[in-house]
């Protein structure tokens, strides 16, 4: 019994000494397993070992070398006191931002697509332009500019990426012009009984009946008797339209007519040398029988003229009024196999020839 009571007395006696000890601050606890941090930084208002100031991780303890605990952080004021990290020097930070500053001034300049107004004055690409005018694709653009069969201003193009402004400059596709702008070229077969006009104050059927969905405003390129078949143009290029009706360029016009002979062998002389009218002498540039029916007969006669009833008058005056007449051929754009009323659109092959008979 008295073994195990000065045991009891040891312990306390122990016990009191440790707890003199922590007072006087000479050595501290050693915490137990449970209670141990093993973060090696220190913070702030975290309990060490189970007393109210700053606790110490297991980190500091290590680095603190001798026996008494770790040592204190160096501008603390008292051991085992809250630790500040050292502020960074203010030379660092204008480094920082210096070398920030040079590596977004050394980015290079994004190149945006031009879309201010007045961009466009600096032109198209020349692919693009016969591309719009129905050339074909780009790349069949390109291999035209490829094969030297483009020219621009008289001048034929070797490269690519070429710009070009359609408004000003003229642009060929072997030797032909092209149309860059918004003009449309439509070629009706007008049937018989139609009148030549885009309206009609008596309601009669008229050229604008075939084109009533264009928006854009055509008109037609001279005129056809009422009564007259055949080809005639509608457009809304003005200068090509003035150019192609004007005696001075000679556009000539082909016509089929039917007639009764028998003919005579000098019927075709003397168209071409001349039939006297009331309004003065009218020449036939071409004349031959297509085809001979016992008595019915049908001729083509070409001319450049475009006066009112020319080729009617012309027969008529020569003995052999007309039974039937249809125009052909409009310059270099024929009739073909187009069927009566049947409005078309001129390819731009078509339209590179009109614009060559004209010197557009």
């Amino acid at each position: 019994m008295r073994s195990s009571g000065s045991g009891r007395n040891d312990k306390n006696y122990r016990g009191a000494g440790n707890q003199r000890d922590d007072k006087q601050g000479q050595r501290p606890r050693r915490p137990r397993p449970e209670e141990r941090r093993y973060d090696v930084g220190g913070g702030q208002g975290a309990p060490e070992g189970g007393g109210g100031g700053p606790r110490k991780g297991r980190g500091d303890a290590a680095r603190g070398g001798a026996k008494g605990g770790p040592r204190p952080a160096q501008g603390s004021g008292r051991r085992g006191g809250p630790r500040s990290a050292p502020a960074r020097p203010r030379e660092l930070d204008a480094q920082i931002e210096q070398r920030n500053r040079d590596r977004y001034a050394q980015r290079p300049e994004k190149k945006t697509p031009k879309t201010f107004p007045g961009a466009e004055q600096e032109g198209e690409r020349l692919q693009k332009v016969l591309a719009r005018a129905g050339m074909g694709s780009r790349r069949a653009c390109e291999e035209l500019i490829e094969q030297a069969r483009v020219e621009v201003n008289g001048e034929i193009v070797l490269e690519q990426g070429m710009r070009v402004d359609p408004a000003h400059d003229e642009i060929k596709v072997d030797g032909l012009t092209v149309a860059t702008q918004s003009y449309l070229f439509f070629a009706l077969n007008k049937p018989a009984g139609v009148v030549s006009t885009m309206e009609d104050p008596d309601g009669r059927q008229c050229l604008g009946d075939y084109v009533t969905n264009r928006e854009t405003r055509l008109f037609h390129v001279g005129r056809l008797d009422t009564e007259t078949e055949g080809i005639i143009l509608l457009t809304n290029h003005g200068e090509l339209a003035h150019r192609l009706t004007h005696p001075r360029y000679g556009v000539k016009k082909t016509y089929l007519a039917a007639i009764q002979g028998p003919l005579p062998r000098d019927l075709g002389k003397r168209l071409k040398d001349g039939i006297q009218l009331e309004d003065g002498y009218a020449r036939a540039d071409h004349f031959r029988v297509v085809e001979n029916n016992g008595k019915n007969y049908l001729v083509e006669v070409t001319l450049h003229e475009g006066r009112k009833h020319i080729v009617r008058r012309m027969l008529s005056e020569a003995g052999f009024p007309v039974d039937r007449l249809v125009r052909t051929a409009f310059g270099p754009i024929p009739l073909g196999d187009q069927k009566s009323g049947w409005l078309r659109r001129l390819t731009n092959t078509e339209v590179g020839m009109l614009m060559q008979e004209v010197d557009l």
